[in-house]
Formats: C-alpha cells, sequence, structure tokens
C-alpha cells in the first residue's frame, strides 16, 4: 500500500531553531509506515498559497501550515477547491485557529494528531474576495493588526501593549451593518465577523461561533466608556463577553458592512486595504482539516 504524502510548509519567520525543532519532530514522531513527507519553506509574502496549490495538484493528501494564523491562510488559499486536507502544527503568536479547534500547541503533540488521520470539513468564510477561516473584521482590530503587523517584536505583552495604546485614540465609526437583508446598523468600536470564536491568545471573540454550522456571527462591540474596556477584555478571555451590555451578535449567512471611509480590514490577523463596502458569506463544509 502506498504512503500518503504530506507537505509541510513552514513560515521562515519562525527562525532557523524553530525550523529545527519542526524538522526532528516530524522526522521523529511522524507515522512513517502510513504518511511519507517533505518540509518546505516559504520565501516571500504569500509564498504558502503557490506551494500548496503546487502540492496539491502533484497529489499530495495532505498540506501542513506550520506557522500562526495568517500562514493558515495561505495555505488554506492554496488549497481552495482542491479536496487536499489542511494541516496545522501552531507556530504563530496568537494561533486563533489552532485553539479553536483544540489543536495542541506542542509540536510533537500536533504531529501526534496528523497521525490519528481524524479529518473534519470546516467552514471558510470570504470578505469580499479575501479568504478567512477563523474571523475578519473592520475596525479597532484591523487597527491592530496593521500596528501588529508592523511590530518588530511578537507575543502576547505586544499585542496587549498596542491594544491599551490605541484604545484611548481610536473613535467608533457609524457602520451601515445588514445581516441577511437585515438593517442592524451601529456606532461600533469593533465589528466582527467570526467563523472561529477566538482571534488567539484564547481571546474568545465569538464564543459561541461553530466553524460547521454554515453560519457567520457577527459581534457589533458597540461605543463604550474606555475606562471599561479591561472589563470588556476580561470578558473575552473568560468566554462571557455575550454578557456584556455593550455586545451584541447575530447569526446569519450574508453580511454587509459599510462606511464612506472605510479602506482597512483583516482577515485571520493581516490587514488588508479594503473598498468602503464588504461583502461577507460563507461556504459550509470547504475545507478537510486534520483535528484531534
Amino acid at each position: 500500500m502506498s504512503k500518503k504524502h504530506i507537505v509541510f510548509i513552514v513560515n521562515p519567520k519562525s527562525g532557523v531553531e524553530r525550523q529545527k525543532e519542526i524538522d526532528l519532530a516530524v522526522s521523529g514522531h511522524l507515522d512513517n509506515k502510513h504518511f511519507s513527507y517533505e518540509i518546505l519553506i516559504t520565501q516571500y509574502a504569500k509564498h504558502g498559497t503557490t506551494l500548496a496549490q503546487q502540492a496539491a495538484i502533484a497529489g499530495a493528501y495532505a498540506v501542513v501550515a506550520v506557522g500562526g494564523d495568517g500562514s493558515v491562510n495561505d495555505i488554506a488559499h492554496g488549497l481552495a477547491g482542491t479536496g487536499c486536507i489542511l494541516g496545522i502544527i501552531p507556530k504563530g503568536s496568537g494561533n486563533g485557529l489552532a485553539r479553536t479547534i483544540g489543536l495542541p500547541l506542542d509540536v510533537a503533540q500536533a504531529v501526534q494528531v496528523i497521525n490519528r488521520d481524524k479529518v473534519a470539513a470546516i467552514d471558510v468564510g470570504y470578505a469580499n474576495d479575501k479568504m478567512f477561516i477563523s474571523n475578519a473584521g473592520v475596525a479597532f482590530d484591523a487597527l491592530i493588526s496593521r500596528k501588529f503587523a508592523k511590530s518588530e517584536k511578537r507575543g502576547l505583552m505586544v499585542y496587549s501593549w498596542l491594544v491599551t495604546k490605541y484604545l484611548w485614540r481610536y473613535k467608533t465609526w457609524n457602520f451601515g451593518i445588514t445581516i441577511d437583508g437585515k438593517k442592524v446598523d451601529e456606532n461600533a468600536f469593533m465589528v466582527i465577523v467570526a467563523n472561529g470564536t477566538q482571534f488567539g491568545y484564547n481571546f474568545r471573540i465569538a464564543p459561541m461561533a461553530d466553524y460547521t454550522d454554515g453560519l457567520l456571527d457577527l459581534i457589533i462591540i458597540r461605543k463604550f466608556p474606555k475606562i471599561l474596556g479591561g472589563i470588556i477584555a476580561f470578558r473575552a478571555m473568560t468566554g462571557t463577553i455575550g454578557k456584556s451590555t455593550y455586545v451584541k451578535s447575530f447569526k446569519g449567512r450574508e453580511i454587509k458592512v459599510t462606511h464612506p471611509a472605510l479602506n482597512l480590514m483583516q482577515t485571520d490577523g493581516d490587514a488588508h486595504p479594503c473598498s468602503n463596502s464588504i461583502d461577507f458569506r460563507i461556504l459550509q463544509g470547504a475545507q478537510r482539516v486534520f483535528v484531534p
């Protein structure tokens, strides 16, 4: 019986030592009776998308993203419509999708998940033409995503510092919002469209989200006294953000968000320029993924 071939695609931002860690973990823990493998290193931004697409065309059984949510997003783009399985070894900062699915953050344990070969079909979202698997947003979170991307340092402390710094400067907007044709316009601090439950770091912005239900979760954090920012953040960390009087949530298949000055959005933590009108939609069960 021929072995199932798996392609691991590593984001080199993780550093040389981490690349060695991946090599050792895969060679030491991947079930070589059932799987063959190769490890590829991305050379430039979005190279992972090209490598994943090439691997799928060549007949790979699965392609594993080694990195954070941005790396996972790149690989998923390359696998769209191919039927090839997506695997994840979480090596990013927040690892929101991995935490949502319940994947271990330990590399060797993440490889063991692949060995078990248990697969689930998860939903995939789109913000206009931009794919997202975990979440997308157009307000404060998009600003923080852009600032975080420009930071030379990573990690929770840097992310928290940026949130605290810009919390006091950020001005809310009156967004035009519709969900499945119903208007829910709001003066909002954050407008999140979620497929997964969290941004990362266990910051659960949409604890009620289900990545297999064929629905998007719209989370609107309304204008609130800035002094209460810490309380709202605490609610997110404890999975109770939906109980805040400043938070509204909805479920739907099609969501539109507009504002005349809108020009920035984030998808899976990566910031992009955008038009002043964004259409969000969901494709149910569009991507097969290794799960625990």
